[in-house]
């Protein structure tokens, strides 16, 4: 079994909680109501998204060639 990791980005929510998105996965998206939560909500996301493709035959998105940083840039709004 191989082992795949997944950036997922945690988002606060107003009314509480957060939204987990996972960017390499299209429409892969939970919640959860504290962090560890949410974590464990992708995880479980994220393996019934890699499940699904696999029952479809279709290939499973890898970040092996995906690099991340952070762009500041000024606004006057």
């Amino acid at each position: 079994m191989k082992v795949l990791n997944y950036r997922v980005f945690l988002r606060k929510e107003p009314e509480g909680g957060y939204t987990v998105t996972v960017p390499s996965l299209s429409g892969c998206i939970t919640y959860g109501e504290t962090i560890d939560e949410a974590v464990k909500m992708a995880k479980e996301a994220i393996e019934l998204y890699i499940e699904t493709l696999t029952l479809h035959g279709e290939d499973i998105p890898i970040e092996d060639n995906v690099f991340e940083t952070t762009v500041a840039v000024e606004s006057n709004a």
